[in-house]
């Protein structure tokens, strides 16, 4: 896909990987809509800041109409928005259960129902789910944020299927630790901010997704850093 003046909604778009995604999107002649709880002024013309709490079916209506009428018709949606609390399990409250859930697993369900019925009309289109590596395998203090992202990972590949018979494209990207906010109450992190990815490696590779042939779905993208501990061999 060209991105020149293609129309993208961003997800969790106000910072951390959704803010550098648009800018890398911007960067590329794309018209992009962030989505988030705060609005944001970037000074481009071509950005458009929307408040959108992506738990909402109405409030993910409403960015969609909006974006609609001031930019376009939609052809790239990007779910970002994401959250964690970092706790063992006895710890966790209902709340941030009912949180988690919903932002990662319902937000994403919302977000790329509202994609498909703004693509399928014109037979084109990408979604790009930003999931986590957290989706491949279970993590102590993480168990209810990998339960989500399981959901999300399943969810996608089933969106995939039935995204295909309408040639509109959904891939998946799965990080491994990338320096954000997401971390700000992680004591257990397991290894220093100064060894993760930056939010703008993950804005690289959404981006060159994207810039694929259209006949070409990458279907799975997982980006981790070189130093990452489960793929990194220590020489003895």
């Amino acid at each position: 896909m060209n991105l020149t003046n293609q129309v993208c909604v961003v997800t969790g778009g106000a910072k951390g990987i959704g803010l550098a995604t648009a800018k890398a999107l911007l960067a590329r002649g794309a018209r992009v809509a962030l989505l988030d709880l705060v609005e944001i002024d970037l000074n481009d013309p071509n950005a458009l800041s929307v408040r959108c709490d992506v738990t909402s079916a109405s409030d993910v209506q409403a960015a969609v109409d909006q974006v609609t009428e001031r930019l376009g018709h939609i052809s790239v949606w990007v779910n970002n928005a994401g959250l964690a609390r970092h706790r063992w399990i006895p710890d966790y409250t209902e709340s941030e259960i009912d949180l988690m859930l919903d932002v990662n697993l319902k937000g994403t369900i919302l977000g790329s129902q509202a994609a498909l019925k703004a693509m399928i009309p014109h037979k084109q289109g990408h979604i790009i789910n930003v999931i986590s590596t957290a989706s491949l395998r279970g993590i102590p203090s993480e168990t209810v944020y990998c339960a989500a992202k399981w959901g999300v990972r399943g969810f996608t590949q089933g969106l995939a299927e039935e995204a295909a018979a309408h040639r509109i494209r959904v891939t998946a990207i799965l990080p491994g630790g990338v320096d954000t906010a997401f971390w700000d109450d992680a004591s257990q992190r397991q290894a220093p901010k100064q060894l993760f990815l930056k939010p703008e490696h993950i804005a690289d590779g959404i981006v060159s997704c994207l810039e694929m042939d259209d006949f070409c779905v990458p279907r799975e993208l997982v980006l981790r850093s070189l130093d990452d501990s489960d793929f990194s061999v220590k020489p003895a």
